[in-house]
């Protein structure tokens, strides 16, 4: 029988094309053809067992499927598969499916990742089709607007379903939380701020992962209790050794009620941009220096000797500075009863400031989220890409000891 290969016919290089395109292009039609050849050859030499009652086999190539076109990063490839007979008896024949090139495949995954991607990134659904043509050129069919209104309904599924989730028997070590705000329209009168309640998590292996992501009337004591305890009835049964976040927030007395093991850490970034507040300019320079040297000290004795200086320094002067330090002083100094190699990841909520720099570069440039529930999605969708790229912690192997129990005084651990 002849042997029949996997066609793909390339399009006449357009004039002007960039010519290392065109070789990457060829390099990827040959690694396709070879590929699904490969796929093809496993699948019926697995079957050659399998013949008549003259010796012929059951399992053969025929001919080859339709051509369809297919929208890649390196331009579209006009692909025709193999097709494969299967003679046996019709409750015996399996139907071959190509795990390259389903049937269905119209497009690869990384522009399927491309149509959600440049729509969070604050591509307006009207501009798409220019957007991606310009991006895939003019074949670039099938991604459109109507396209992003469909991913849309599966991208709020995929929210509420995720909202719903079990937890147990996740062991969360560290937990960030904070409240972010935006402009929507929600679906009540006052047209007020929609305030976005957010928490990620670090686990016992050292990977941060996002908990929580729901809207609350601010950052009130109410909406964080409510979410805590959504926590504890969907699994997270044992309470995570250290919450970081802002002062601000009714987060600390929902903890308290709901966590009340869990020690609180004061947002350091937060605390010096409120204390900064109290100073003139002309003074901002020099006190930021002073806070700087209370949380950058090596042990918890040395910043509690820059903490004295920065009272006796500016008490006088600046009372409200020093009574708002005052305030949150063991809270701000809990992470030195944890491993050093964690400070730099618990000092501050960071790892949520940092994300949501991407989520404000959306809203900032579509006006606003839409509706309540837009902007929840939204801030998932964003939140689970960044996801990807979350930093783990340093020192990883040390939060098992954590759960253990295991005792931590300046960073360093405590002799048994």
């Amino acid at each position: 029988m002849a042997e029949c290969s996997s066609k793909i016919v390339s399009f006449p290089q357009e004039s002007g094309s960039n010519p290392l395109e065109e070789v990457l292009r060829r390099g990827a039609r040959q690694l396709l053809m070879e590929a699904i050849e490969a796929e093809v050859g496993e699948y019926l030499a697995a079957r050659r067992d399998l013949v008549d009652p003259a010796g012929r086999q059951l399992v053969v190539r025929n001919g080859h499927l339709p051509e369809r076109q297919l929208q890649t990063p390196l331009g579209n490839l006009t692909v025709q598969q193999p097709r494969v007979r299967d003679r046996r008896a019709p409750d015996e024949r399996e139907l071959f499916r190509s795990k390259l090139l389903p049937p269905y495949l119209r497009k690869t995954k990384s522009i399927e990742e491309l149509v959600p991607w440049l729509y969070l990134k604050g591509v307006s659904t009207g501009d798409f089709a220019e957007a991606l043509q310009a991006l895939l050129g003019p074949d670039a069919a099938g991604l459109s607007a109507t396209t992003i209104t469909r991913l849309k309904a599966g991208w709020q599924k995929d929210f509420e379903s995720w909202s719903r989730r079990s937890i147990r028997p996740k062991n969360y070590v560290y937990l960030w939380a904070d409240g972010i705000y935006f402009n929507v329209r929600l679906e009540s009168p006052e047209n007020q701020r929609q305030c976005i309640l957010v928490i990620l998590g670090a686990t016992a292996e050292g990977r941060k992962e996002l908990v929580v992501v729901v809207d609350g009337i601010r950052e009130s004591e109410e909406s964080w209790r409510e979410v805590l305890l959504g926590l504890k009835q969907r699994g997270l049964e044992v309470p995570p050794n250290l919450a970081v976040g802002d002062g601000a927030m009714g987060f600390w007395a929902a903890l308290s009620k709901v966590y009340p093991t869990t020690k609180p850490q004061r947002c350091w970034v937060h605390k010096t941009a409120n204390l900064l507040n109290h100073f003139p300019k002309s003074v901002q320079g020099r006190a930021k220096e002073r806070i700087q040297a209370i949380w950058m000290a090596e042990t918890k004795k040395d910043a509690l000797g820059a903490y004295d200086i920065f009272n006796e320094t500016y008490e006088a002067k600046y009372p409200k500075a020093v009574e708002s330090l005052k305030r949150d002083r063991d809270e701000l100094l809990a992470f030195y009863d944890f491993p050093a190699e964690h400070w730099r990841h618990i000092r501050t909520t960071n790892p949520i400031e940092s994300t949501f720099a991407t989520v404000r570069l959306r809203t900032n440039k579509t006006k606003g989220s839409g509706s309540r529930m837009a902007c929840l999605t939204m801030v998932h969708r964003l939140c689970l890409s960044a996801q990807k790229k979350w930093r783990a912690l340093n020192g990883a192997q040390l939060l098992a000891e954590i759960v253990e129990g295991v005792r931590f005084q300046d960073g360093i651990k405590k002799a048994a």
